[in-house]
């Protein structure tokens, strides 16, 4: 079986191929735009690889050359940064996103395994949990997550000119693993952010607001639904997330810090003051998507595929954490641990980091 994954490189990615490389009789292929070197080692040796920048023009054509006799293609690449270019976002996330689906339609692959998220969804509740038929409609104000409802429409489009594609939808809460440490620091938090103090488990403040409840799950729990949606004849949505449902109560508690409780307009106006003066890298969007995204259930995932989590949501969350202030890293350019990528001090300092006209 050939599955061609594009995004392979990053932080599912990564987990995938691990979970992948188990499976007899499974040949995989990559797609991303900054490759691994040869000596990256594992998971990203016995790789077939492929440099491609998805939103660029003619990226269908490569593409398909590329999936050409695949049985498969998961699609995760997605692009966070720079956070203060929409337009480089757009083109990435949303027109790279029908290259893919078009090379996939081009080169008659039975399969597509599409990487949605919790943020596609339409504003929803916080007290019990939504099935897949919530509308995918995703939260105003929150480019990343209009984006994502955006491909999810392009998805449907497809499906109805295309039945016999069959399409699946993975909606996951947050993904973490100690190895994405170094790169959430950077495209997350950005070098101001005091992650060292995370090695001694506090964090001394925690911002609390009774919309701030969200789900998360490990990224070797994702790579398995991933792989057995790919591996199995499943098709449609599925909610991905583990308990315990993370709330700031929660996460002060484990981390020995203090709760202070801070009013929506608040949190909106920081994120977005802070942004603007380039001292953290997220707009005011992520806190609309944080304090918006619905509670998902997982039960059609655990019914359908047979997946459960292996990794709590708190384990998942303290790994990161360690992995954060460790910084932790892989030999692939999207997790690497390299100074001079975007978020570090010396990315302030000298105010353009490689590939980019600001800091985030």
């Amino acid at each position: 079986m050939r599955i061609v994954v594009v995004g392979a490189s990053g932080n599912v990615g990564t987990a995938l191929l691990r979970r992948l490389r188990r499976e007899r009789g499974v040949e995989l292929a990559g797609v991303a735009r900054r490759l691994p070197g040869p000596d990256a080692g594992e998971p990203y040796d016995q790789v077939e690889w492929h440099s491609c920048d998805i939103g660029a023009p003619g990226a269908t054509g490569q593409l398909a050359e590329v999936f050409a006799g695949a049985d498969a293609v998961v699609h995760l690449a997605w692009q966070i940064q720079p956070s203060h270019d929409q337009r480089v976002l757009r083109r990435t996330n949303v027109e790279g996103s029908r290259s893919v689906i078009n090379a996939v339609v081009r080169a008659g692959v039975p399969a597509l395994v599409y990487a949605s998220s919790v943020g596609a969804y339409a504003p929803g509740p916080k007290d019990h949990p939504i099935s897949e038929r919530w509308p995918a409609t995703g939260v105003p104000g929150s480019s990343y997550s209009e984006h994502k409802a955006e491909v999810e429409a392009l998805l449907d489009g497809v499906e109805q000119d295309h039945p016999t594609l069959r399409v699946v939808r993975m909606r996951p809460g947050l993904i973490f693993q100690r190895a994405a440490g170094a790169e959430i620091t950077r495209y997350f938090l950005g070098p101001l952010a005091p992650v060292r103090l995370l090695r001694f488990g506090r964090i001394p403040l925690v911002p609390t607001n009774r919309r701030l409840r969200m789900q998360a799950v490990h990224a070797d729990d994702v790579a398995d639904a991933y792989a057995r949606a790919v591996l199995g004849d499943a098709r449609g949505a599925f909610n991905v997330a583990a308990d315990p449902v993370l709330t700031p109560e929660l996460v002060a508690r484990h981390f020995h810090g203090w709760t202070v409780p801070v009013a929506a307009p608040v949190l909106r106006a920081a994120a977005a003051l802070t942004w603007r003066a380039r001292l953290q890298p997220v707009d005011a969007g992520w806190v609309e998507l944080g304090l918006n995204a619905p509670l998902m259930s997982s039960e059609r995932a655990e019914a359908e595929l047979g997946w459960q989590p292996k990794i709590s949501a708190l384990t998942a969350l303290k790994e990161l954490f360690a992995g954060m202030a460790d910084g932790d890293h892989t030999a692939s350019p999207p997790m690497s641990g390299a100074r001079d990528l975007p978020g570090r001090p010396a990315a302030l300092l000298h105010a353009r980091p490689p590939g980019q006209g600001n800091p985030y």
